[in-house]
């Protein structure tokens, strides 16, 4: 084991050559993120009000054939879009289990509760057989249409896939039974730019989407994040809950309902105007890194985990299932050991203390991939051209 953890890192160091540590996933900038962010720190309109923010909303639109909202982190916008999708107080919120604490705070933050499902083994996220295993036995639909928990005839608002280390679940059978169930569909793209299923752009295949430009995401904005809409209408209603709900008027400063104050600075949109403008380089470094990878783990006990068929993945974080626990633990001590960043599946939600006591299905694949996956650094190469 010890020469095949050694040939583990020789390989990654050899990746990114010349380098005292090997981070997880860092950014990769240019001569333009400087020039922007300059440029709008002369111009003063550092925070709210600036062009970078409507070119940026402008620009992602145009990228995925959506409207888009920017705002100050991936978990705002899923709060947003859970707001925007009639998400209130004892609701029930369908999600998995194996995603960022981020997915079920959101939930948690509109007073409604989780509902944790498993995820698949070949997409690591939420399984559309599991899904439909929980609404086939576990719902009803009441006069209305609405669906809801047998046990406390609470109402299932809506469900969140999230799309892990960008690999697309299996998106499009889960849209289809939030369909058939009539439960709003909102993605949790947060970790997907530039990934799709049968050609549509991750995030487009619900009501809303949500990104996040986090500092360690494909690419950043510092801090900040993204609603993606289906309608103009939806669009307008995220911005102006956004911003405040401020009504516009020249001179008052009018609220009319309550708002939130997750406006994305000028500063931070600045930032992700540069980052955008080379994403498709980024992609192709990153492509090109995952299909090493892929090769390199052809015959090795660690299995390289590919994308799904028929789905194109952003490659943001590539990991292999280690043969067992104790392998992934010596991979995982190993790499620390050389100064190589690598890192484990997050703990699953039912083992937090505000999430414990929730409606949980059984976790076969959660708890696999927990004892086996181990993340591998992703960065795009430090050779990414420059715009």
């Amino acid at each position: 084991m010890s020469a095949q953890l050694s040939s583990i890192i020789d390989f990654i160091s050899g990746l990114y050559p010349n380098k005292d540590f090997i981070a997880l996933h860092e950014p990769s900038f240019s001569q333009l993120e400087k020039d922007l962010v300059l440029r709008t720190i002369e111009s003063t309109f550092v925070s709210s009000v600036g062009e970078y923010v409507d070119e940026f909303e402008h620009k992602l639109s145009e990228r995925l054939a959506a409207p888009v909202i920017v705002v100050n982190s991936g978990t705002s916008a899923l709060h947003m879009a859970l707001v925007l999708s009639g998400v209130g107080r004892d609701d029930k919120v369908i999600t998995q289990a194996l995603t960022f604490v981020a997915t079920c705070n959101a939930i948690a933050y509109c007073g409604a509760e989780p509902v944790l499902l498993d995820v698949d083994l070949g997409t690591l996220g939420l399984s559309a057989d599991v899904l439909a295993d929980y609404l086939a036995n576990h719902t009803y639909q009441d006069e209305s249409g609405v669906c809801r928990d047998n046990t406390d005839h609470k109402a299932i608002r809506a469900c969140v896939p999230m799309h892990t280390f960008g690999l697309s679940c299996d998106i499009v059978k889960i849209a289809a039974l939030c369909e058939q169930y009539h439960i709003e569909l909102i993605e949790d793209a947060a970790e997907a730019l530039g990934s799709s299923s049968w050609q549509k752009p991750l995030g487009t295949f619900g009501r809303f989407g949500v990104l996040s430009f986090n500092g360690n995401k494909t690419i950043t904005t510092g801090a900040g994040g993204a609603i993606i809409c289906r309608t103009a209408e939806d669009a307008k209603r995220a911005k102006f809950l956004t911003t405040t709900a401020k009504q516009a008027d020249a001179f008052e400063y009018y609220h009319p309902e309550l708002g939130y104050n997750y406006r994305m600075p000028n500063l931070n949109a600045a930032l992700g105007v540069a980052q955008l403008a080379k994403l498709d380089d980024i992609l192709a470094s990153k492509q090109a890194i995952a299909q090493q990878y892929q090769h390199f783990f052809k015959d090795s006990e660690f299995k390289f985990i590919s994308a799904p068929a028929n789905t194109v993945a952003n490659n943001w974080l590539n990991a292999v299932l280690a043969p067992s626990k104790e392998a992934k633990q010596a991979l995982l001590e190993f790499a620390k050991q050389h100064n190589v960043m690598m890192r484990p599946a997050w703990q699953p939600m039912y083992r937090l203390p505000m999430y414990q006591d929730v409606y949980q299905s059984k976790m076969a694949n959660t708890e696999y991939l927990i004892d086996h996956l181990v993340n591998l650094p992703s960065s795009a190469q430090l050779g990414v051209p420059t715009c």
